[in-house]
């Protein structure tokens, strides 16, 4: 079997002399992955890189809404040459690029359409990268007051290389009891009060 990035290769019609894959800034994982991926090579090669995203976006939000054209596509019931000629009819004479155009009609003659959520993410994920943006989460048992979150995007913005920019997203998950859990690019770091009772309990327990 052809590996993803080969198939769209050929789909982009890339000149011999371009047909090196152009390495993503960050590797992502899984059928979504190797599809996004792909579309990144491509699309780099002539610098359509943001459009994709933001038709990529675009079309899926599209997709994900219920009724009438989504429903359509994502019907397992319907052959998947109805749904690759109604996407090539809709998307003809657009300006959406050749790229997004050449993944979605892919994707609906290999029955994966219902794949373009996570490809979405995964493009998503390679752009960050891209731009130099580090993804941070920071999870806490409660909201964080401004002046608290405010020190800790100081201290975070430290790991940080220059060109770089660090993008915070923070959340609420009671479970964690206190304290926080923080994971920025591929580092993760535990500091919750669930994880200190679990620690100190499997001691006790060893000890006992």
């Amino acid at each position: 079997m052809a590996q993803v990035p080969v198939i769209l290769s050929r789909r982009f019609s890339i000149a011999a002399a371009k047909n090196q894959l152009v390495k993503a800034p960050i590797q992502v994982f899984g059928i979504e992955g190797r599809y996004a991926t792909a579309v990144y090579s491509a699309a780099s090669k002539e610098k359509q890189l943001d459009a994709v995203e933001n038709e990529l976006k675009q079309i899926n939000a599209m997709i994900r809404k219920k009724g009438g054209f989504a429903d359509f596509l994502l019907n397992p019931s319907l052959k998947r040459t109805e749904k690759k000629n109604l996407l090539s009819t809709s998307l003809t004479g657009t300006k959406v690029t050749k790229f997004t155009t050449n993944l979605l009609t892919l994707l609906a003659e290999n029955g994966r359409l219902n794949k373009l959520d996570g490809i979405t993410n995964a493009f998503s994920t390679i752009m960050s990268a891209h731009r130099g943006e580090i993804q941070c989460e920071i999870v806490t048992a409660k909201p964080l007051d401004k002046l608290l979150q405010t020190e800790l995007e100081t201290a975070l913005k430290a790991f940080v290389k220059s060109g770089q920019t660090i993008k915070i997203k923070t959340s609420v998950d009671p479970s964690i009891m206190g304290g926080m859990v923080v994971s920025i690019g591929d580092k993760y770091v535990d500091m919750s009060t669930s994880a200190k009772i679990k620690k100190y309990t499997e001691i006790i327990q060893t000890a006992i």
